[in-house]
């Protein structure tokens, strides 16, 4: 776990160097503010992690990430489509989930092998490599290349991620408004990058409909705290 952390946080800084960063004050106090809250209902589930939450400048980029050691990437095409906290929260815990659930990580020695394709001689990965590979596992490439989770696996991260946001204090009502409004974006012939790597259905919208029930005493327990 020790070297995805290490891995995750290079394959982060990495995206930091090449992508745009959102100035809008907005946005960034809305996800630092969400994102506090659902790093501290993660908890020990992702053992030291370094926090980060950044907001990426790209309007028509509908997505969000995270990789190992804590590090969260919102694109700006996201937060304009959420109509609240809650909904954000919906999409950070989902991704936190896939992390601490380590879905990426049993793809990530598979993903190398392609990222390190083409190597003279079968040397050693690199670590620009393996970044490469990270990213692509945990959905970082906005728009290209980026792997679908499995069925199971985003069945698991709905559930896990619905719960880290009911702990901290979200709506999880909320789950539902989101994944609908997101059902009916992809009715037309523009998908988002979410859509096209986090795929949306009417048995996921009924999941986490069946859900609320177990996840509304840790938001009603969790409420006080933020209130």
């Amino acid at each position: 776990m020790g070297d995805e952390v290490a891995q995750g946080a290079a394959a982060f800084a990495e995206i930091k160097s090449k992508e745009k960063l959102s100035a809008d004050p907005q946005y960034n106090e809305q996800v630092q503010r969400v994102g506090k809250r659902i790093a501290e209902a993660v908890g020990g589930d992702l053992p030291g992690a370094k926090w980060e939450f950044v907001v990426f400048d790209e309007p028509k980029t509908v997505n969000a990430f995270a990789l190992p050691g804590g590090k969260v990437g919102v694109y700006s095409g996201l937060i304009k489509l959420v109509a609240s906290d809650d909904e954000i929260a919906t999409v950070m815990g989902h991704e936190i989930a896939h992390v601490t659930a380590r879905h990426g990580a049993e793809r990530t020695t598979a993903n190398a092998g392609i990222a390190a394709a083409g190597i003279i001689g079968g040397i050693a990965l690199d670590d620009n490599k393996y970044q490469e590979a990270i990213l692509l596992s945990y959905g970082a490439v906005a728009g290209v290349g980026a792997l679908a989770f499995s069925r199971k696996h985003e069945s698991e991260a709905d559930y896990i991620g619905l719960r880290y946001a009911a702990k901290a204090g979200y709506d999880p009502h909320a789950s539902v408004t989101f994944w609908q409004k997101m059902a009916k974006a992809n009715e037309g012939s523009n998908v988002p990058v979410f859509l096209r790597t986090h795929p949306s259905n009417e048995r996921r919208i009924a999941d986490l409909q069946s859900w609320i029930p177990e996840a509304m005493p840790l938001y009603e327990a969790a409420r006080p705290k933020y209130q």
